[in-house]
């Protein structure tokens, strides 16, 4: 008799249990799909580079457009460095983020 009450349990409860994990793996920042804690410090690692590359890309960007401000602004810009400024910068970036990867 325990058995047929523990297998309807069963039944009844482990959709609910999967569609809450479902949940809280897309509510969670990180989710560990294996048993070896180790990986959270290289989570961490990871995470502190991607944030410093972020960083260098910003101020590369920001620097580089306040460059070609001053230089517009006293009229020995051309448009070519504008577009560089823009197009040139965020190329340069997306390359420079692509380091990430490895």
């Amino acid at each position: 008799m325990n058995l047929l009450i523990w297998q309807l349990l069963l039944v009844y409860l482990v959709p609910y249990l999967v569609a809450g994990y479902d949940v809280l793996t897309e509510a969670a920042d990180v989710v560990l799909m294996d048993d070896k804690p180790s990986k959270i410090a290289v989570a961490i690692r990871q995470a502190r580079r991607t944030l410093r590359i972020a960083r260098e890309n910003t101020w590369f960007a920001v620097g580089i457009k306040i460059a070609v401000l001053i230089l517009a602004f006293f009229g020995v810009a051309t448009m070519w460095m504008a577009v560089f400024a823009d197009v040139g910068v965020t190329v340069l970036a997306v390359l420079n983020a692509a380091r990430t990867l490895k």
